[in-house]
């Protein structure tokens, strides 16, 4: 079933729980994330970043996304994951994205503000939720790196005002993770997480999230957190399972034999992810 991702967000939010997020590149991730939701009987939302996009092409991704999401047993949104480009969102729009993010947060307040209200007008005038990033999540994702000495935490005053300003449905806070792969053991900013909800009534998303211990996701999402993307775990799980493979089965050349078990270390990976944010039989 196929819905928006406000929907997802307001549900979890009212009833405590987090929302997967999990980004797409081809069929076999999709069809990871869709029975793994299936399964936990999880809402989920699939999400596409720029990279994956150019990658795969608007339409493959469109039409994976849609089709897995109309059919899914489960409510599943279709989201474009960190859109900097005003043209590029709406492309996702009139390809049946049911909710978008810009990510403006390379601007000062005013000017992400400004270039998120541009989005919010249009998206909203047809249905689609729209997801908003204060403040500077440091690492690498596609082609999105911000560094370490860049990363700036969100400002509980700055996330007020920009709530009110934009009518955002959902937000994006940097609260102490990275995306990509961390070196060491990341340090959430658990008070900051805590007075940005008592601020704000919007639910709060939390990116870069693969390889937060199981324990520090828990409590981020009892501080109001309501969406946590996961990318870099699934790579993993991915790779493990084709190089598992082709290790056993050198002379082996089915792209299906090989793909399958990347499936389901990934689908595993998810149900995981799942039970950790409390979304099973919340669909």
């Amino acid at each position: 079933m196929l819905v928006t991702g406000r929907e997802l967000l307001l549900d979890a939010q009212k009833n405590g729980y987090a929302v997967g997020a999990f980004n797409v590149n081809n069929m076999e991730i999709v069809q990871a994330i869709i029975e793994a939701a299936e399964e936990t009987n999880s809402p989920v939302i699939l999400q596409a970043s720029q990279g994956g996009i150019k990658y795969a092409g608007i339409e493959y991704i469109a039409s994976l996304g849609k089709i897995a999401a109309r059919n899914a047993k489960v409510p599943v949104a279709l989201h474009l994951d960190h859109g900097t480009d005003f043209d590029q969102v709406m492309l996702c729009i009139r390809h049946g994205f049911t909710s978008v993010m810009i990510d403006g947060s390379r601007f000062a307040l005013d000017e992400n503000i400004a270039y998120t209200n541009k989005v919010i007008e249009v998206a909203h005038a047809v249905g689609v939720s729209v997801e908003a990033e204060l403040g500077k999540i440091g690492g690498t994702e596609d082609h999105i790196t911000v560094d370490e000495r860049d990363a700036t935490f969100t400002d509980p005053e700055e996330a007020l005002r920009f709530v009110k300003e934009t009518n955002i449905d959902f937000l994006a806070i940097a609260v102490g993770t990275a995306h990509g792969v961390y070196k060491g053991e990341p340090k959430l900013d658990f008070d900051r997480i805590k007075v940005i909800r008592d601020k704000v009534g919007v639910p709060l998303v939390l990116h870069g999230s693969s390889g937060v211990p199981e324990e520090a996701l828990r409590k981020a999402i009892s501080l109001g957190i309501c969406k946590i993307n996961i990318d870099t775990d699934l790579r993993i799980a991915f790779a493990e399972g084709v190089k598992h493979f082709i290790k056993a089965n050198p002379d082996n050349i089915d792209p299906r034999k090989i793909l399958t078990p990347a499936k389901t270390r990934m689908k595993e990976k998810i149900k995981e992810k799942m039970h950790i944010f409390g979304s099973v039989n919340k669909a």
